[in-house]
């Protein structure tokens, strides 16, 4: 039993910032990758972005310069720090780790940015 808790999200205003953070239930060093993914209305869902074991770490053209995933191991949680929000930026934001074969999703918490 693994479990993932997304939370942080919330209403902003264009351009501000919000901080998610997702708790795991056991070390994150269990996990090959942990990342972040969002699925905006009518929309499938998208990486956002994800960050290795070793600590690499990857972005989507469209949160370059803006998104910054980062991870405290002695807490067991992955944050994603989300600045210059834009109302495109608004979805429901998951959490996912996976380790082949396992992969697992967070609840999801809603981010929405108003104009």
């Amino acid at each position: 039993q693994v479990q993932l808790v997304e939370s942080g999200g919330g209403l902003v205003q264009a351009g501000g910032s919000l901080r998610l953070s997702c708790a795991a239930s056991r070390t994150i060093f269990s996990f090959n990758n942990m990342g972040w993914y969002r699925q905006a209305p009518g929309k499938q869902r998208e990486l956002v972005t994800t960050i290795s074991r070793e600590g690499s770490t990857n972005y989507a053209d469209s949160v370059k310069g803006r998104f910054t995933i980062s991870r405290d191991n002695a807490k067991n949680t992955v944050y994603l720090q989300m600045n210059s929000l834009k109302p495109e930026d608004t979805a429901v934001y998951y959490c996912n780790a996976n380790s082949w074969p396992s992969n697992y999703w967070g609840q999801g918490t809603q981010v929405t940015v108003s104009s």
